[in-house]
């Protein structure tokens, strides 16, 4: 892909991402680096963090977003040592496909506590820094288009996202005196390892949000493509624009599949081995966490 930005349009930029050692947060670090931001990781597994860190050229601390007094303890960590902020990308989730009511309450919290408490949390931390300074920030948001349409045995995440989509439009409007912007992203299918573990974890869950093949562009989109976004996004390209959601998903949402309402042809046999394939990925995934 050609390059369309000059490499030095976020110089001078401080940017934190939550979720930053794995996936999609992990794979635009290293261009927001490359365009000349300071870029801050934050997430629950050190050792993974480390190798994201050193593949972007960033720095990073293990934090559990959905905690606010580590959240804003590790907020003015980077404020003492290193400086303001000058962007957000809440990125951290959890998210998994199961029958609603099988859920328990435990599944449920780690989910919306992940996405719609953590990115409250690390909004808040970095706002009233910002308010009380007076200086502006950016804040972007990783969404889904389940925010505009809801999706079945995704609940917790649906309603999580909402949330955060809710807490954009109104936080837009309340900090924008403060030359503070709040903007989200909803991008499609774009394949990353323990995401596709979780959401597309076996043959007969092939169904649904993470297939491509009735996309009308008739693909999966790329990190470059979601970086190009974020770039524009965090940089003074387009002060004007705050309060949005924008979806990127090749025409996905507006051709029909874009949920995961196909899995109710699911036995419950196809959700046993679904529940074990996801389980077995999210045992590997703790095993790694530090905090």
């Amino acid at each position: 892909m050609k390059p369309i930005f000059a490499p030095d349009v976020l110089s001078g930029q401080r940017i934190l991402i939550t979720g930053g050692g794995t996936g999609l947060g992990r794979g635009v670090a290293r261009h927001l680096t490359a365009h000349g931001a300071e870029v801050h990781l934050w997430g629950r597994r050190e050792s993974v963090l480390s190798e994201a860190a050193a593949e972007a050229g960033a720095h990073f601390q293990a934090v559990d977003v959905r905690k606010g007094d580590l959240v804003d303890a590790a907020m003015a960590e980077i404020w003492d040592r290193h400086g303001p902020l000058t962007g957000v990308l809440n990125n951290a989730a959890a998210n998994f496909i199961a029958p609603t009511a099988g859920l328990s309450t435990r599944a449920f919290e780690a989910v919306s506590g992940t996405v719609m408490n953590g990115s409250f949390n690390t909004t808040h931390a970095a706002g009233k820094r910002w308010i009380a300074s007076g200086l502006p920030g950016v804040v972007l948001s990783t969404l889904t288009t389940w925010v505009w349409s809801g999706s079945a045995f995704v609940v917790p995440s649906a309603m999580a996202k909402a949330a955060v989509h809710a807490m954009t439009m109104s936080l837009a409007v309340e900090w924008a005196r403060y030359g503070i912007r709040l903007n989200a992203l909803a991008p499609g299918p774009i394949p990353t390892d323990y995401a596709w573990e979780m959401l597309n974890p076996t043959e007969s869950s092939a169904v649904g949000a993470t297939q491509t093949d009735q996309i009308p562009m008739g693909r999966a989109g790329t990190i470059e493509e979601l970086a190009n976004l974020t770039v524009f996004l965090f940089s003074d390209g387009c002060n004007y624009l705050t309060g949005e959601t924008i979806a990127m998903d090749g025409g996905q949402r507006l051709a029909g599949p874009a949920t995961f309402a196909g899995l109710t042809s699911l036995s419950d046999e196809d959700w046993r081995e679904v529940r074990e394939r996801s389980q077995a990925a999210s045992a590997a995934a703790k095993s790694q966490r530090s905090v």
